[in-house]
């Protein structure tokens, strides 16, 4: 079965929470949640993208929990914890962040500094009471 990344982020019931991500800024051009094997994922309208469904849904189910988890544990041995990561590819540039039970991860344009968009994912995660207890 295909799906649609709008059907799909409206059919789980986080679209409130996607649309206060979008919200953060006209950078943001894909939002996604992760939660153990439930991952919502939303392309803002008018992004045109060579990612497809599947590849971005197996990013969020597998790549980004993996990073959270390897960062997470060098940081606690010494560094304070994670707070996030961004992970540059040539398109576009991946926030992600460890939220309560998962993650959230925001594709941003390439050519803007992520770090600014912290504290934005940090204030949305904070009113739907879902920041990360950190040290992640």
């Amino acid at each position: 079965m295909t799906q649609s990344y709008e059907s799909q982020a409206k059919s789980d019931g986080n679209a409130e929470l996607i649309d206060a991500l979008f919200a953060i800024g006209p950078e943001v051009r894909y939002v996604a949640l992760g939660r153990g094997q439930e991952v919502t994922m939303q392309l803002a309208s008018d992004v045109a993208t060579e990612t497809t469904f599947e590849s971005n849904r197996f990013e969020e189910l597998l790549v980004n929990p993996t990073l959270l988890t390897l960062a997470g544990q060098r940081g606690r041995l010494d560094c304070g914890g994670l707070d996030f990561l961004v992970v540059g590819y040539g398109a576009f540039q991946q926030l992600v962040m460890p939220m309560q039970d998962g993650h959230v991860s925001i594709a941003l344009v390439p050519d803007v500094p992520a770090k600014p968009f912290v504290e934005g994912v940090k204030t949305v995660l904070a009113k739907y009471h879902l920041e990360a207890q950190f040290p992640a």
